[in-house]
């Protein structure tokens, strides 16, 4: 690994790594501690008590954040006709359907998240390969099959975030920019949490909530008390 620069070794100096912060707290200190010359997004990385070599101990779905990811999202929606046409009305970025699927086969990516209405995943499943290795692929789950394109569109325009379990049993999901005010932060970190023990597998055993971390893009990580975080700022 690179060695770190001085200014990340500093801001790092001022984090207590054997802290349990409280979510406030934390989210404050993130935000103190950015020194990028850009406006670093706000990570939230999660380990779960699951074994995701279990089927029945998945966590994935999606969760629209309250005050936004401070991000422009652009967004393709495979569909024809009449949804096409309300895609287009909700500020879809892209809609179309054999010809669109022709082009992302061809290699062409500009965009973040894939939506698709049913009739047209006889389509969309031939770009299981190209989308599927990015987490771009449309999914029931998530809300990115449906056959309300409009509603789908603006949420994910308002900020929704899809959220999956990985093979070492953590969740990886932006949650804001360090420009947001601390409140609007808190914010959005509660709706992840609860988002995520909603999401509870019932085969998941013991402590569900292993650790939390935040941290600036480029900023080191903050850990969050797990009982704290899961009383959701009450």
């Amino acid at each position: 690994m690179a060695p770190r620069g001085k200014r990340y070794t500093d801001a790092k100096k001022k984090v207590d790594r054997n802290a349990l912060y409280d979510p406030a707290e934390a989210l404050e200190m993130v935000k103190e501690l950015a020194f990028a010359s850009f406006d670093e997004s706000v990570e939230l990385a999660v380990r779960l008590g699951v074994n995701p070599k279990h089927a029945d101990q998945q966590v994935r779905g999606a969760v629209v954040l309250p005050c936004g990811t401070g991000k422009e999202v652009k967004v393709v929606v495979f569909a024809k006709g009449e949804k096409a046409k309300e895609a287009e009305e909700a500020g879809a970025d892209y809609v179309g359907a054999e010809e669109l699927a022709a082009k992302v086969q061809q290699g062409w990516l500009d965009f973040d998240v894939a939506v698709a209405t049913p009739d047209v995943m006889s389509i969309v499943g031939k770009l299981g390969r190209i989308l599927g290795p990015r987490g771009m692929m449309p999914n029931p789950k998530t809300g990115t099959v449906t056959m309300d394109v409009a509603r789908a569109v603006q949420e994910i325009k308002a900020g929704k975030v899809e959220y999956r379990v990985d093979k070492a049993g953590n969740i990886h999901v932006p949650i804001g920019k360090v420009s947001f005010s601390k409140d609007d932060l808190l914010r959005n970190f509660y709706s992840m949490i609860e988002a995520l023990i909603r999401a509870k597998p019932p085969a998941a055993k013991g402590q569900y909530l292993r650790n939390i971390v935040v941290s600036s893009t480029m900023g080191p990580g903050i850990k969050i008390s797990p009982q704290k975080a899961a009383m959701l700022g009450k």
